[in-house]
């Protein structure tokens, strides 16, 4: 995290209420896991009797610490303050009174979360945190095909553009992959590459490979049909330029199949209605299987 995001949150946290913290509950002999409703940037303990690291984007775990002596007897009393515990997401803050129990059954072993415990800051470098884009891609991925003049055939493959969706600073890309053959194919790269519409000599054509910022479905291999949502910074492009998409297959004589997207169809992008998310699960980091 810079200086400048650094500022922001002191400045935030410098304009808190002095009300009470939510408490979690914690014991020598269990683990604690707390898991945010966003990814995390970053983690504060107050003091030394809490020990714990980040062991996944919005998870951190904590235990308190406990000095190892030959009676292994525990120093802490019953509702005793351990340390006061931050935590710094994309977009929001919570803040959490670390408190031991003698009883291990009343210790957290997972807490989660929920957004009427944290407060929200502005971070200058987060236009829309993951869990919110994530929630946006299953909304897309559960809509209708919109989309019909964006379709390519190659090697008993054939690729549709379901929707684009332009959503903030970011386009949707909803795609679907059908193989039509008895061979399964193995995906082994996606690439996205703004390249000319009309290929020249080498050294005249230009291509920009683009990378995107989050992509729903995570499955390498499918037998018939396969579906995916691609996340892209927002951009425009001049006219004798074209978006594609490029999936290449695992294997020596693998099959390519592009999608070739024309600046027309990102002109016609949809905006998102709200109505679609009304019926959406939450699955930020579940993968998707054929």
């Amino acid at each position: 995290m810079n200086t400048k995001i650094l500022l922001v949150v002191f400045a935030f946290l410098c304009t808190l209420h002095a009300a009470a913290n939510e408490k979690i509950y914690v014991n020598h002999e269990v683990t604690t896991h707390i898991v945010m409703p966003e990814n995390i940037k970053m983690v504060d303990i107050s003091t030394p009797k809490v020990i714990g690291n980040q062991c996944a984007d919005n998870i951190v775990r904590i235990k308190p610490f406990q000095e190892n002596d030959s009676t292994n007897t525990c120093t802490y009393a019953e509702n005793e303050l351990l340390a006061t515990l931050t935590l710094i997401g994309e977009r929001r803050i919570a803040q959490y009174d670390i408190v031991y129990t003698l009883s291990p059954k009343m210790a957290a072993s997972i807490y989660r979360v929920s957004y009427s415990e944290t407060q929200s800051y502005i971070n200058p470098e987060v236009t829309m945190p993951m869990a919110e884009m994530a929630r946006y891609a299953w909304a897309v991925y559960g809509s209708h095909r919109k989309y019909n003049q964006v379709v390519s055939k190659a090697h008993g493959m054939k690729a549709v553009v379901n929707n684009i969706y332009s959503i903030g600073d970011y386009f949707f890309v909803d795609y679907s992959l059908q193989n039509k053959t008895k061979i399964a194919y193995d995906i082994e790269e996606l690439r996205v590459k703004l390249a000319d519409k009309k290929e020249t000599k080498a050294t005249n054509s230009q291509t920009i490979e683009l990378t995107p910022v989050f992509s729903l479905n995570h499955v390498k291999k499918f037998k018939k049909n396969y579906r995916n949502v691609l996340v892209l910074p927002k951009l425009t492009f001049p006219e004798e330029k074209v978006l594609r998409l490029e999936i290449s297959e695992n294997q020596i004589s693998g099959r390519v199949i592009i999608l070739t997207i024309e600046y027309e169809d990102i002109l016609n992008a949809d905006g998102f209605d709200a109505n679609l998310m009304k019926h959406t699960p939450y699955y930020p980091y579940y993968y998707i299987s054929d």
